[in-house]
């Protein structure tokens, strides 16, 4: 279906959600001691991500990310492999230490607009049934990771619209206005 490899999940077409799904076990990819990690309940803002941290297969252009409430992940197997990658960035990407695959990425300022979420990859999961991508985040970033050309782009958009994966180079309009609201209220500009 695509004429530009997005990513392994999404390259044949994207699969809608279940409603009310339960949700599942994500695992690394170690064949042996794998760590797992239950996430209760679906997940939400699915999407195509470009950014230069986010974990993605081998040959993937983009990862494809979503997030849950941190109070429905639980670490349930091998967690004494994990540590977080990056302890200075806003997203606390936790990994194996042995496959290098991100189990989930917690906000741990409390400020943050988006405590309380972790980010999480649903393709660790054999369950089937997960929210399905929704849009494409920072797009132009896989020019500054290398991954891609800027005479590439027009193509990497349209692959991405015909998968019905809206590109933006910053999040959806949504999240957007949550990020905005959040600063508003912490101003005092807007009232709760």
């Amino acid at each position: 279906m695509t004429t530009i490899a997005i990513h392994p999940s999404v390259d044949h077409g994207v699969t809608a959600g279940v409603a009310n799904f339960a949700g599942g076990t994500l695992t690394c990819h170690c064949a042996q001691d794998p760590v797992t990690v239950s996430i209760k309940g679906n997940v939400a803002h699915n999407h195509a991500c470009g950014c230069s941290k986010c974990w993605k297969p081998k040959g993937a252009l983009f990862s494809v990310v979503a997030v849950v409430s941190k109070d429905n992940l639980t670490v349930t197997a091998n967690g004494k492999k994990l540590a977080v990658i990056d302890a200075s960035a806003a997203i606390q990407r936790t990994a194996c230490t042995s496959c290098g695959v991100h189990l989930y990425g917690r906000i741990e300022n409390q400020a943050h607009p988006f405590y309380g979420l972790d980010f999480v990859h649903v393709e660790l999961s054999a369950e089937k049934g997960w929210a399905a991508p929704e849009f494409a985040a920072f797009v132009s970033s896989i020019i500054e990771s290398g991954a891609a050309s800027p005479g590439e782009m027009n193509d990497v958009r349209s692959t991405l619209r015909a998968l019905k994966l809206e590109p933006y180079d910053c999040l959806s309009p949504a999240l957007m206005d949550a990020l905005a609201t959040h600063a508003a209220k912490t101003k005092g500009v807007l009232k709760a």
